[in-house]
Parts: structure tokens; C-alpha cells; sequence
């Protein structure tokens, strides 16, 4: 009995081996293949947009599925800088991006780090808010946002595109659950030297959130500088149009008649890029952080 089970396993014969590996291979290329299949699906309209921004208007009228331009011209992007506000709106937007992004990045981390590290009556039930606040459609907002804004004056103007957008209950969530896996010991001797709260969060722990930071601002940029629906109740005046305000602009026929395929879709193309780079760069802290606030959720 001891000989029989003290015996060696038998090694997988080299044929074995050959179905099993050739299966693994056979498998990763369908996985490959499918991949390669969806992205070529998500990337075709960008595609569409980017041949129809370089077309004339009588070739994208007549071939606007067509990603190849015939002949390829840049009378569109041409213009859109000569023959709209689309300079005044990029300015607007950028101003307006900046301004929120920077204060998201900001209020949340400091509310996140609140929720996350001081003990206070009602923490739980603020944080419950802040969960809600998340379960609650945007479109709902619009108009207490806009009778909020005009009792307080600041309707149609910077002030009113901007302020609203300060903080939002996604960017508190995030950064809470980053802080919330930065070990206490390491705000320990920072308090023994007698740092204060602020003084802890911002030389201590906000270093150290890096990941989730960048997230934040990712995600922050991203959402300011497509925002619609606010600009759309926060602003009448032309000339404070962000560029989603601006793009809807000429989609609804501002310019007149026509279809105008390589202006509208030449503008949309401009408008894409920053948010584009962006994420590209930050594309590995974007993940990195989003996956280690995933995990301690």
C-alpha cells in the first residue's frame, strides 16, 4: 500500500501538453479577435467624424459614412475660427474647467478626509447624504438650480457657471475611500509634533492620494468641460456659452441652411481633444486609483 502511494506522478505525455497549449492559444485569439471587433465598433463613429471634418460640404452630404475625404480640405476648421464664436466659447470653457476642477479637487479631498478621519455627531447619516445625493438624476436639479442661482444673483454669469459645480458628491465618496486605506500611524507623528487637522491632511495624507487625486481631476476636467444641462439653465448670453452650449448652438441650425457635416463635425472633433490627451496621459493613475477606492469600497 505505502509502495502505491509513494509512487511519482506520471508526467503529461508531450502530446497532451500540445492539444492543451494549442486550446490556450486558440482561446487567446478569439479573446483578441473580439476585443479588436468592439473596438473597431466604439471607434467607427470617431472615425466618421474625423474623415468628415476634413470633407467639403456636398462630399459629406452625399457620402457622410464615408471616414475618406474627397477631395480633403480644412475649409471647415477654417470656419469654425472665422465664422463662429468658437474661440470666445473655448475660452469660456477653459476658464470654467479650470476653476472647477480646481475647486473639486480641493473641496472634496477635504470633505472626503472629514468624513474619512474626524469623529463628529451625524458623520453617518452626512455620509448616507452623500450616497443619495449620488442615486439622484441630474435632470431633477435643473430647476431648483436655476431658481437658486437667480435668487441669489449670480444667474447668467461666470460666478453662476462656475460655483455650482464646486463640489460633487462622487469626488467626496472617492477620495473618503482613499483615505480611508492610508493607515492611521502615518498622521501619528505628524499630530506628536502638533500639526493640526488641516495642517495633517495637507502635508501628510494628500501627498500620499496622489492616485486618487488625479482620478478626481480626471474625472473633473471630464465632467466640466461637458457639461450641458447646467450651462443650459445658468447662463442666456452668447457670449458666456461653454463650448457644449455652443456646439448645441450650431447643431440647431444657427448658422442656417444646410447640413454643414464638416463645420458641426470638425467643431465636436476640436472640442474632444483636450478631454482625449488628458486620459491618455493620466490613463494609469486613473485606473490605479479608481481600482484601489473600488477595493476598500
Amino acid at each position: 500500500m505505502t509502495a502505491l502511494t509513494d509512487r511519482p506522478p506520471v508526467a503529461a505525455s508531450p502530446a497532451g501538453r500540445g492539444v492543451r497549449s494549442r486550446r490556450t492559444l486558440t482561446s487567446r485569439i478569439l479573446g483578441y479577435a473580439t476585443l479588436i471587433l468592439f473596438g473597431l465598433v466604439f471607434l467607427y463613429p470617431f472615425v466618421i467624424q474625423l474623415g468628415n471634418s476634413f470633407k467639403t460640404e456636398p462630399d459629406a452630404a452625399a457620402n457622410p459614412l464615408s471616414p475618406i475625404p474627397d477631395p480633403l480640405t480644412v475649409a471647415g476648421f477654417e470656419r469654425i475660427f472665422a465664422g463662429t464664436n468658437f474661440p470666445l466659447w473655448l475660452g469660456n470653457s477653459l476658464l470654467v474647467t479650470v476653476l472647477v476642477t480646481l475647486g473639486r479637487v480641493f473641496f472634496d479631498s477635504l470633505a472626503g478626509y472629514a468624513l474619512a478621519r474626524l469623529r463628529f455627531r451625524g458623520r453617518s447619516g452626512l455620509f448616507a447624504a452623500v450616497i443619495a445625493v449620488m442615486a439622484v438624476p441630474g435632470v431633477v436639479l435643473l430647476i431648483p438650480k436655476f431658481l437658486v442661482l437667480n435668487q441669489l444673483g449670480i444667474y447668467n454669469s461666470y460666478a453662476g457657471l462656475v460655483v455650482p459645480l464646486l463640489a460633487d458628491a462622487a469626488g467626496v465618496f472617492i477620495m473618503k475611500q482613499f483615505f480611508e486605506s492610508i493607515p492611521v500611524s502615518m498622521e501619528e507623528a505628524a499630530r506628536i509634533d502638533g500639526a493640526g487637522v488641516f495642517r495633517t491632511y495637507w502635508s501628510v495624507v494628500l501627498p500620499m492620494a496622489r492616485p486618487a487625486l488625479i482620478t478626481l481631476t480626471i474625472l473633473s476636467f471630464q465632467g466640466s468641460w461637458n457639461e450641458f444641462p447646467h450651462s443650459l439653465v445658468s447662463v442666456q448670453d452668447p457670449d458666456l456659452f461653454t463650448l457644449p452650449r455652443g456646439l448645441a448652438d450650431l447643431v440647431s441650425g444657427s448658422l442656417g441652411k444646410g447640413t454643414q457635416y464638416p463645420l458641426k463635425l470638425g467643431a465636436a472633433l476640436l472640442a474632444t481633444i483636450p478631454v482625449a490627451v488628458l486620459f491618455v496621459i493620466f490613463q494609469r493613475y486613473f485606473v490605479r486609483g479608481a481600482s484601489e477606492g473600488a477595493e476598500k469600497g
